[in-house]
């Protein structure tokens, strides 16, 4: 999805002779999606990237679903689950469908020695708190308040929090993350209209080759199991890669919103999209400016999707007693709308300093059992006058 970048040292021709100090060959590898149709990148290890030395026994890393079917507005404290732990302990399933997946997290730790990989998904990290270093193959991410992190399948990675309060909103999905197409030139550049720049994108920085021979961990997800593999090679020796394939961050703060004279709808807020869902961003933005407009949205049918609301920040003024983490589900097939006297109370308001992060799936979600257990039982009537 990003643009060609290039980092390090790298060889004038693909595929040709590339040599270390000693004499001996780089190991080129080829990151590619799609088979070889797809964006790519070519690492060049110091090591070959497949000396395995030892595999553990697998283990299930399947969320389990509590609830497959349902028909009625859902509400989850996000702020609920538990805190502590290590990076992929802390993650909590809470949405998923054959899609995709939304988890929370709220870790004292990362991925502090040992690695991980997510072989199954393309990983959306939103840091709705906290703050530290996505270190990966292709260099180091710093991160913090209000970043997506874009993190490609089969990405190795470590993370590493400068402090124990952090919560994480978490989207894997079995699709590619992709710029929205209504916000690219038929050459894949991103338009005038479009609510962020290439600017905006923060690729990897600090390329820091480690050639360093022992036992390094890599935790690789697969078909929903978690395979502990043991490498000879520290994973992180590239000295040098380029292509348009790699993990990047773009702060939600860079997001520049969409208004008008009478009230947009959501697609305004698209931010990114993948098959079968999209990811949009609501951001402190002035108010319709026509004079006899409603700034509150009008009651909407979902028709064909799901609504996944994540409150972040802010006030909201569409709504009744939200908590920051606080996650709203609106199923497709019944309407949703402002609750009872926030379309009154929202004329002659100028502006909205909320934040918010939502995902619309185009199939229905089911709910797990760690949802149940933050589950607000009485949103479902909150629209009673």
């Amino acid at each position: 999805m990003p643009h060609y970048y290039s980092q390090g040292q790298i060889p004038h021709k693909r595929h040709t002779q590339f040599r270390r100090p000693d004499g001996e060959l780089y190991s080129e590898q080829l990151f590619s999606t799609e088979g070889f149709s797809g964006n790519s990148s070519l690492l060049y290890h110091i090591h070959p990237p497949t000396g395995i030395i030892r595999v553990d026994d697998a283990y299930p890393g399947i969320p389990e679903v509590a609830e497959e079917k349902m028909l009625k507005h859902r509400s989850f404290q996000g702020f609920r689950i538990g805190k502590g732990g290590g990076l992929l302990e802390s993650r909590k399933p809470i949405l998923v469908n054959q899609d995709l997946q939304i988890e929370l997290a709220a870790p004292a730790t990362g991925l502090e020695e040992d690695f991980y990989k997510n072989a199954d998904a393309d990983e959306l990290i939103f840091i709705h708190e906290g703050a530290g270093t996505l270190t990966t193959m292709y260099g180091s991410l710093k991160f913090g308040y209000g970043d997506y992190l874009i993190i490609p399948r089969g990405t190795i990675y470590q993370v590493h929090f400068s402090g124990s309060g952090n919560r994480l909103f978490i989207l894997q999905t079995f699709h590619a993350i992709q710029f929205p197409k209504k916000y690219l030139s038929r050459y894949g550049q991103l338009l005038e209209h479009s609510p962020y720049s290439e600017r905006d994108i923060r690729p990897p920085a600090g390329l820091n080759p480690v050639d360093q021979q022992g036992d390094f961990l890599v935790r690789v997800k697969k078909n929903g199991m978690i395979y502990p593999i043991h490498y000879a090679y520290h994973p992180f020796d590239v000295v040098g890669w380029d292509g348009c394939e790699y993990p990047f961050a773009l702060s939600i703060h860079d997001f520049e919103p969409i208004t008008g004279r009478v009230h947009q709808p959501p697609p305004v807020h698209l931010t990114f999209e993948g098959m079968n869902f999209v990811v949009c961003s609501f951001c402190p933005r002035m108010f319709d400016y026509h004079p006899m407009a409603i700034p509150a949205p009008y009651n909407h049918s979902n028709i064909d999707s799901d609504e996944v609301l994540y409150y972040v920040d802010g006030d909201f003024m569409s709504r009744k007693h939200v908590e920051k983490g606080q996650i709203t589900l609106h199923p497709a097939g019944i309407p949703h709308g402002p609750h009872p006297g926030a379309v009154t109370k929202s004329i002659g308001a100028l502006q909205t300093n909320e934040l918010a992060v939502m995902v619309d799936t185009f199939h229905p979600l089911q709910l797990t059992r760690q949802a149940l257990e933050i589950e607000d039982r009485d949103y479902v009537m909150s629209w009673a006058e």
